[in-house]
């Protein structure tokens, strides 16, 4: 690391501007590019004393101070020239302004294949324009899908079946072990499906195959991505999974990809964002079977939480409700696994104590006591404190940080002690840097409630859990 001669003014102003501590800085770095990417106390030494941090730091540091500016932040201004900047920091969208065609698609996947299998690029997630840009063949109320011809004859059935019987497989590791624990693995498969796919010379129902095998692959690569806070590779993913499902006719992954970027929106405080994103993912999947229709609306009924829209998230909730009523599993795509009601009314809990905790840190804590109340009876429902030998060892864990969120934000301290230690031993087996986001919030909570006895106890625990987590 470098230095120039004097502290940083630049960094100073825009820091002050920003209302941010370095401290600050460099938690909303970790949030948007993962837990580690830098140090919270680094930041000090770039104000006080001048340091100039390595590629890719200084276009973090520029990209997070221009999100929460609301205009450009250039490297050059906030180092005066002593920083160099990284051609490997691009945005989440580089390279995506292409047409929505099959051809296209194969560029993206090749686009892939050239970064390597050790990808050294780091994506800047994109919101507003640019993130609608990305997704514009959905905006419209009528989407034409699928632009393949007639089937063929299947030349290459062995290769195309045993990419698709690999993909289950990999949904259950993530549902296990957690988005941070294999996502380079998964994003390796994501690159041999491209591989085969940018080949070309496959027959029609061959590259039909290989865009569903693409689109199931890179969904669930950006899904984990957005486990694991990665939240610009999580879009690369995605935006390359709704491009290979567009070019497929595969309407139901494309509803669910949107759906994806939707929940990753909500997460990152962006609700205009989420909602579009949410309101597409429903009208993209309109006509897909029941059960993936409801599990669309479950998130938009998220967005809408997030976005405090209580009566809109009541409408989409009871609507993806009565859906599931209607399920037909024999028309269902696989990866449907997951959903059940109970699954919903989880999602919901969470969503209800998203919305209370907003509501009461804008004053109305009665409203705010109610919504997180509610909350908590569904999460108390579901997978919290299912064994530590459950397959589904993710869900668990981010269900019970919630759910001791929720008590803490009531002043269940003793509930939430308890629940958040169950939540903590899970830590061990699963890597989900979202949960642990998610029981950072709950620390914050409790550091203010010491006198507890059941807090003194647990605190250092979770300090110490959330310290490895981070090392």
């Amino acid at each position: 690391m470098g230095t120039v001669a004097a502290p940083n003014p630049m960094l100073t102003a825009h820091l002050e501007e920003a209302g941010w501590s370095p401290r600050a800085l460099a938690r909303e770095i970790n949030r948007l590019f993962g837990p580690g990417t830098v140090s919270d106390t680094a930041p000090y030494y770039w104000r006080d004393s001048g340091g100039v941090p390595h590629p890719p730091l200084p276009s973090l540091a520029a990209h997070v101070l221009s999100r929460r500016l609301g205009r450009a932040v250039d490297v050059d201004d906030l180092w005066q020239g002593a920083a160099l900047d990284s051609s490997a920091v691009v945005p989440a969208t580089s390279g995506m302004d292409l047409p929505w065609s099959v051809d296209s698609t194969v560029r993206v996947a090749q686009d892939w294949l050239m970064a390597g299998l050790v990808d050294r690029r780091v994506f800047l997630a994109v919101s507003g324009g640019a993130l609608a840009r990305a997704v514009c063949g959905y905006l419209a109320s009528d989407v034409s899908l699928g632009q393949l011809g007639a089937d063929r004859h299947d030349c290459d059935s062995a290769l195309i079946a045993q990419i698709e019987q690999s993909i289950p497989l990999l949904q259950q590791l993530d549902d296990a072990k957690g988005g941070a624990a294999n996502l380079r693995y998964v994003g390796a498969q994501v690159r041999a499906v491209s591989l085969v796919l940018a080949e070309g010379g496959h027959h029609v129902a061959t590259t039909r195959r290989l865009l569903v095998a693409l689109a199931d692959l890179a969904q669930l690569a950006g899904w984990m991505a957005h486990d694991a806070e990665q939240h610009g590779l999580a879009q690369r993913y995605l935006f390359t999974a709704l491009r290979a499902a567009h070019d497929c006719g595969y309407a139901a992954m494309a509803g669910h990809v949107l759906a994806d970027l939707s929940v990753q929106a909500t997460s990152l405080g962006q609700a205009n964002d989420a909602v579009m994103l949410g309101e597409a993912g429903a009208r993209a999947a309109g006509r897909s079977t029941p059960s993936v229709r409801a599990s669309i609306g479950s998130r938009l009924a998220h967005a809408y939480a997030g976005a405090g829209r209580a009566s809109e998230f009541d409408r989409a909730r009871g609507e993806a409700l009565d859906l599931l009523d209607r399920r037909e599993p024999h028309r269902d795509p696989p990866w449907m696994y997951y959903l059940t009601p109970n699954h919903l009314d989880c999602q919901a809990g969470y969503s209800l104590v998203l919305m209370g905790r907003r509501e009461r840190e804008v004053g109305d804590a009665r409203r705010g006591n109610g919504f997180v109340g509610d909350g908590q009876r569904l999460l108390r429902t579901g997978a919290h404190d299912w064994h530590l030998s459950h397959p589904s060892q993710r869900r668990a864990l981010y269900e019970g940080s919630w759910l001791a969120l929720g008590c803490a934000t009531r002043g269940q301290l003793d509930e939430a002690c308890e629940i958040g230690r169950t939540a903590v031993a899970r830590l061990e087996r699963v890597r989900s840097p979202r949960s642990v986001r998610v029981l950072r919030a709950l620390g914050a909570d409790l550091n203010r409630r010491t006198r507890n006895q059941a807090v003194a106890d647990f605190l250092p625990e979770l300090r110490e859990a959330l310290a490895r987590q981070a090392a």
